[in-house]
């Protein structure tokens, strides 16, 4: 008679992937999409509003502007509120891969606050706001190393096209702070293909497993 109450390696070795690889909750990852994409698709948005001004097609008052900007700001606050409310809901053990995922992005949060300081204090100080304008240079370039380590975990080729894309960007951007039609021009575009693009990804991805992870 066989012995049930042993597995076999097949068996043990597929549960340790499970715990690494393992699917989780879905609302995990959907999370995270819904605020790349809302970001990126909001702030693409407000660039696109700076370029029709540059290009003289958007001619608004300057309240209605301030009040235009201001509202893409707040529409992606409220985003980031129903996040972290749906992230409390999950439970807390999830693969490592997905932990690891969370704290690279977790991190590379961490760092977009100093860096918000750093540069707006030196914009302020200096009077210049070309110093303001290296800020989203080095949002993106802390976003190509988190997607680096997205991509030397899950080995997916559009997290590396990410990585390479906020690589080039940061670079692009940092060289343009004082061509402003042409920053703008880059800004935007990287905004839609790199977050709203990889955010749009992976909330796909998250709804199609959550009918699954809800019937298990």
């Amino acid at each position: 008679m066989n012995d049930t109450s042993r597995s076999s390696p097949e068996a043990d070795l597929a549960f340790l992937r499970s715990i690494v690889q393992g699917g989780g909750d879905p609302r995990a990852t959907l999370t995270m999409g819904v605020l790349y994409l809302a970001g990126g698709l909001l702030y693409g948005l407000q660039c696109l509003f700076h370029l029709g001004q540059a290009a003289g097609v958007i001619r608004w008052p300057g309240p209605i502007s301030l009040a235009f900007v201001t509202g893409v700001t707040v529409a992606f606050l409220l985003v980031m509120a129903w996040a972290i409310r749906e992230d409390r809901k999950r439970p807390k053990a999830s693969p490592v891969v997905t932990r690891t995922l969370n704290a690279a992005f977790s991190g590379a949060g961490m760092a977009n606050l100093a860096i918000v300081i750093v540069f707006g204090f030196g914009s302020a100080r200096d009077q210049d706001f070309a110093v303001w304008l290296y800020y989203p240079a080095m949002i993106f370039a802390l976003q190509s190393a988190a997607w680096y380590v997205a991509w030397a975990l899950k080995k997916k080729g559009w997290m590396l096209a990410a990585s390479i894309g906020g690589w080039a960007t940061a670079v692009a951007l940092g060289l343009l702070v004082r061509e402003p039609l042409a920053y703008l021009l880059v800004a935007t575009a990287a905004l839609f293909l790199l977050f709203a693009g990889p955010g749009w990804i992976i909330t796909r991805e998250a709804l199609k497993a959550r009918p699954a992870a809800d019937a298990a």
